[in-house]
């Protein structure tokens, strides 16, 4: 049996946090497919490993032990793998940047597909998606973070911030062009750091493995149909 069971829908997304930390620790999980989430999702929430709405839903196998909604299951995977800093404010301004990287999450699909894309809102959106890059690097910047050096947070050793920035800006920018290009511009210890972290072989491997299981997906859905008609060069 794997270390842990993980249900997300198969798109380098919201998940693709959960994916990396695990990644990172040197974790096995198994995935589940669409239908068991399907499956899993539609039961009553007494006959759910824990009571949620959608995915992620971790597993932890040895533990015996169910959580939901992503920042949730990131601390979580932090405290028992060891990934979050020592010190209270260090793990609160860890938590900040989980919570703040599902916020950007929910920013570009405008909560979820709620609403679709046009070229109007998304001249509107950039220069607030710009100003989400720029809390990024004044963090870093605050903390020693440099493009040749460093961690997000100050940490010796990179943890849950540095692999959840990671995968939120390589895997939106690898995706979108004109996104690459305004974090470079925008961002740059960012930027490197995030390449620094996806040089490492273990994420440097879930991001080979993600393009060959997802090709260019990103979101999926009408939502990201509409992101994708906007978003480029």
């Amino acid at each position: 049996m794997a270390d842990f069971d993980l249900y997300y829908w198969p798109a380098p997304f919201r998940g693709q946090f959960i994916r990396g930390i695990l990644a990172y620790a040197g974790k096995e999980w198994t995935e589940h497919d669409s239908d068991e989430i399907g499956e899993l999702t539609a039961r009553s929430p007494a006959d759910q490993p824990v009571p949620f709405m959608g995915p992620p839903v971790l597993i932890d196998n040895a533990g015996k032990f169910a959580i939901a909604e992503m920042p949730a299951i990131a601390v979580y995977l932090g405290e028992t793998l060891n990934l979050l800093p020592p010190s209270p404010e260090g793990r609160a301004r860890s938590i900040k940047v989980v919570n703040d990287a599902n916020d950007v999450l929910d920013e570009l699909t405008l909560d979820g597909g709620r609403e679709m894309w046009t070229p109007g809102k998304w001249q509107d959106f950039v220069p607030r998606l710009g100003r989400w890059m720029e809390i990024w690097e004044v963090t870093g910047s605050a903390h020693g973070l440099r493009a040749e050096n460093g961690t997000l947070l100050g940490s010796e050793e990179p943890g849950v911030a540095d692999i959840v920035t990671a995968v939120l800006w390589s895997t939106m920018a690898d995706r979108f062009g004109v996104i690459a290009g305004l974090l470079a511009d925008t961002a740059p210890r960012v930027a490197a750091l995030t390449r620094r972290m996806q040089a490492t072989p273990r994420l440097a491997r879930l991001a080979e493995d993600s393009r060959e299981k997802y090709g260019d997906a990103y979101c999926g859905g009408e939502i990201e149909k509409s992101l994708r008609a906007v978003a480029t060069e």
